[in-house]
Order: C-alpha cells, then structure tokens, then sequence
C-alpha cells in the first residue's frame, strides 16, 4: 500500500462526520486534507489508544521530529510523506501541527480545566489549529477567514465535548470546566455513571449555550469573498451544528448510544452547502447564511 492510499483508507475508516465534506473538493485539495486528517487520527490515537504514558509521550517527540523531516528532510511514516507533498501544494503551517501535537499531550499532562478560559487553549490547539491548516488548502482572499477558522474550531470542539461527556469521564477526563459543574450541583461522577438530571438538563443547557455563540462568531467572520472557496468548511460546520440542535432535541440525553446524524442528513447538508457555493459563484456578493 503507498502513503496515498494509506492516508486515503484511514481517513474512510475513521467514518468521520468530515468524510463528505472531503468528498466534495478537487482531488489535490481532498488529498492535502486527508493527509492533515490522517496526521490528526495518528497522534490523537497515539494517545487515547495507548496504555503507558512514557510511551505515548515518546511517540508523540517521535511525530515533532517528523514534522521537522516533513518541512526539511525526508519523512518515515506514510502520512508524514503525503504531509510533505501537500505542504509542497498549500501553505500548511508548521507551527499549527505542532499545536495539534501539544493539545494531544494536555491529554496526559492534565483530567480537568477550572474555567472556559483554561480549556480554550486545548479546545484551540486539537481543533482550530486543525481549522487554520484547512484554510490554506480551501484557499482565502480575506485575512478574516483565520479568526472564521478559529472560532468554527472551537464551537465544534465544543460541540464534541457535550457529545462525549460521559464517554470521557469514564476515560478519566472532564472537559466541562469545574467551576460550571459547581454551579449546577454535577460531579465528575454524576458525568461518568450517566446521571441524567435536571441539574445536568441546566449544566449542558449552558454548555450548549456557549457552543451556540462561537458557531455565530464564526460566521459572523466568514468573509463574504471567501464563502465559496470555504465550502467544506461550511460542511463541516453545519453537520456540527446539526449535531448540536440533535443533541439539545434529546434534551442532551447523551448517556448510552452516540448520538450521531443519519449518513443522509450528513449527505444533505454537504449537498446543500455545495450548491449553495455554486450558486454563489453565479451571483457574486452573495453569501452563505
């Protein structure tokens, strides 16, 4: 197998809510992208999927050492060699995988976040850096497209920790900052044993709330002559989104089975920003909503 179709056959596995927004692109974009994705899958892995902290450390040095070969030398693994052609296409910038690399380790350095203010940083490094590579291979005219990218980040890492709430504090990780699980009278506990209350009902209303507002910053910077070339970002977003009104529609009973969007709602929505993206073209100074 090369590094294309090992990159390519990962990301398919991965049956990620991105899989159709990939499908939609030009084949040199979609095969930067899986190579950024195939890059995310393996060092996040490297973590949730390993056992010995010390290891998964080493693995992770391992990964920066290969991301210096992908700028400057010759990498080993498949999808460092796949990262080093896209990098010869699009300007994916060094220091945003290297970000990805550092928001993975917060995983074994720390279980819990205080505030919102100390969780941004990790919600900023696993995926707005991931957003800010994506960026320079949809390709933008508008420096504003960076802080669009940033914010998208954040609400739907946001959105993955409203999801997976009880799945990582079985895992022994509580993203919900502790002062928030104060305030609503819900312990770290409550979280892992899926307690569905009405004091978990008011702890992830308000959660949901502040996802709500970074996806409205986010397109609220989405500049106007960047929304066709952004696209698949748009895909990704409004399937996140939509994920975020299925999860508030349970009344945020996220306790059991993953609450996930039907293959042809996720179908729909690329569909449907796709075309809009066409029509755009034809209309110049329209906008995507």
């Amino acid at each position: 197998m090369n590094a294309g179709q090992f990159v390519s056959r990962l990301t398919r596995r991965s049956h990620s809510s991105f899989f159709y927004a990939f499908l939609c692109l030009p084949r040199r974009q979609r095969e930067a992208i899986y190579a950024v994705y195939a890059f995310c899958r393996i060092v996040d892995d490297a973590v949730d999927l390993g056992r010995d902290r010390e290891e998964q450390r080493h693995e992770l040095q391992r990964w920066r050492e290969e991301i210096a070969r992908v700028y400057g030398g010759v990498p080993e693994h498949p999808a460092a060699q796949r990262l080093q052609q896209a990098i010869r296409t699009f300007p994916i910038p060094r220091a945003a995988l290297l970000e990805i690399i550092a928001g993975v380790e917060m995983d074994l350095e720390r279980a819990a976040y205080e505030t919102f203010d100390d969780l941004y940083p990790y919600c900023y490094r696993v995926a707005s850096a991931v957003g800010l590579c994506c960026i320079e291979i949809f390709g933008y005219v508008d420096p504003r497209a960076r802080e669009y990218a940033v914010d998208l980040g954040i609400a739907l890492q946001l959105t993955n920790i409203l999801r997976d709430v009880q799945a990582d504090a079985r895992a022994g990780r509580v993203y919900v900052p502790q002062e928030d699980l104060r305030r609503f009278g819900v312990t770290a506990e409550d979280l892992a044993a899926g307690r569905y209350t009405p004091r978990f009902v008011e702890l992830m209303t308000w959660q949901a709330a502040r996802a709500h507002r970074y996806y409205e910053r986010a397109w609220a910077a989405l500049p106007a002559a960047d929304a066709r070339r952004l696209f698949a970002a748009e895909i990704m977003g409004r399937t996140y989104f939509a994920l975020l009104r299925a999860i508030e529609a349970r009344r945020f009973q996220v306790f059991g089975e993953r609450v996930a969007l039907p293959a042809y709602r996720r179908i729909s929505i690329a569909l449907s920003c796709w075309l809009r993206a066409r029509w755009d073209h034809g209309h110049p100074g329209t906008r995507a909503p």
